[in-house]
């Protein structure tokens, strides 16, 4: 009698503290958190709004209209779907390998994935161009045509969807996977039926991502890619030449545009992934 006395504090206890849970950040860190991120995001997206608007909406439209200003957006979006459909691909492709296959060389590649976050970009269109530009070592000359742009972008975006894809794929259990081989299903079938469901919704993330940083970027193409206007220029160029010759408020509309297009992208993916992670749920 005394024994189980002397238990059912410590019993009890025990299940008090294991369903004790780390609460949120309190009031002082909600203010933090909403303080920082207007000050970084919001503020700024903000004021060059505003100044998109400075003309007024006709002047936003006939700023993101002219014949320069149109070819440029359609150079970037284009580029950028080509960038982020080969990064599909490729990107689970690599992480696919880094994940199921061991090679000598395995940690070295895996660090090689992450070297366009800590590269210029600058320097990268440098090495493009000195690769594949007129003196080219390789007898390849593709500097100032779209074919360079998308070289030069899928460097930059190269670890996007790797990165994203890679740890999904690791905790995939593999069981699964075993079990369907044993029932006859080969490995296409097991890819496309108990694989790719469960790398859908980080795949979408990742070519997001890729997508939204290729549609922004300028150092990796602003030597090899040319700039030629309504052939190869991207928008980061247009919106700069705008700047440099004091059309503020047409730099302004059109960043803007890049904006809203890369918001959609990015809220589109979202939804396609959490719907996509809600069937593999329902079907689990």
């Amino acid at each position: 009698m005394a024994t189980s006395i002397v238990n059912r504090p410590v019993g009890g206890s025990r299940r008090r503290f294991g369903r004790r849970a780390v609460g949120g950040v309190g009031p002082l860190g909600l203010g933090i958190a909403t303080l920082w991120l207007s000050v970084i995001v919001l503020l700024p997206l903000a004021a060059i709004s505003v100044k998109a608007f400075d003309n007024g909406i006709g002047g936003f439209v006939d700023a993101i209209d002219a014949p320069a200003a149109r070819a440029a957006l359609l150079v970037t979006v284009g580029v950028s779907l080509v960038v982020a459909l080969i990064n599909v691909v490729l990107g689970t492709l690599i992480a696919w390998v880094l994940v199921r296959d061991d090679f000598p060389g395995k940690r070295f590649v895996g660090a090689l994935i992450d070297l366009p976050f800590a590269l210029p970009t600058i320097v990268a269109s440098m090495v493009l161009l000195s690769l594949y530009g007129p003196s080219s070592p390789v007898g390849i000359q593709l500097n100032a045509t779209r074919p360079a742009l998308v070289i030069a972008l899928l460097f930059v975006t190269l670890p996007f969807v790797v990165r994203a894809v890679q740890p999904v794929l690791i905790e995939i259990d593999k069981e699964v996977e075993e079990a369907a081989a044993s029932l006859g299903a080969g490995n296409l079938t097991i890819f496309r039926r108990i694989i790719l469901p469960t790398l859908l919704p980080a795949i979408l993330t990742g070519t997001g991502l890729a997508f939204t940083r290729a549609i922004g970027e300028y150092g990796s193409v602003v030597l090899i890619g040319g700039g030629i206007p309504k052939q190869t220029e991207v928008a980061s160029q247009y919106i700069q030449k705008q700047i440099e010759i004091d059309r503020f408020a047409t730099a302004a509309a059109v960043s803007v545009t890049l904006l809203l297009i890369a918001f959609v992208v990015l809220l589109l993916l979202r939804v396609a992934g959490r719907r996509a992670s809600r069937r593999e749920e329902q079907n689990a």
